[in-house]
């Protein structure tokens, strides 16, 4: 009975070792995904001193796509919130913006929070960053010591 468990148990090892190999021996070009459609969002700014509510981000997007691409917005100050935006299957080469995110600015304690717009098309994912100045004078907001 002793000699029947270790049996089995040396052959589970081997078969487990030999689907562990298999699977890693795909070519990385079978597991790499590249899209087809570029987010284009980086460098938007807002300073919203005692917050800013129903207001929208750009979400430019160039390039060709045959799903619809979710966005939406992460990591926004303290009790904001942001209802996201879709944009249609659809191509773009120019310089139109399709896509837009809502977003509610809560008032939040004087900071740069730094948020992430993100697209995806529900295989690939892409990002760009936000900056959001809450402070009180915005008159000076091109200061290069209030927004680095």
């Amino acid at each position: 009975m002793r000699s029947i468990r270790c049996a089995l148990r040396l052959l589970l090892g081997v078969t487990a070792g030999l689907a562990l190999t298999l699977s890693g021996a795909l070519p990385a070009s079978a597991t790499t995904i590249e899209a087809t459609w570029e987010l284009r969002g980086d460098g938007q700014r807002m300073c919203a001193p005692g917050g800013h509510p129903n207001t929208y981000f750009l979400a430019p997007v160039y390039g060709k796509w045959e799903n619809k691409i979710t966005l939406g917005i992460r990591n926004l100050p303290p009790g904001s919130y942001s209802n996201g935006g879709a944009i249609w299957p659809g191509e773009n080469y120019g310089n139109t913006i399709l896509g837009f995110v809502h977003v509610s600015i809560a008032p939040a304690p004087p900071a740069v929070y730094v948020a992430e717009l993100w697209a995806t098309d529900g295989i690939v994912e892409q990002t760009a960053l936000i900056r959001i100045n809450m402070r009180e004078d915005c008159w000076s907001q091109w200061n290069p010591d209030i927004w680095p």
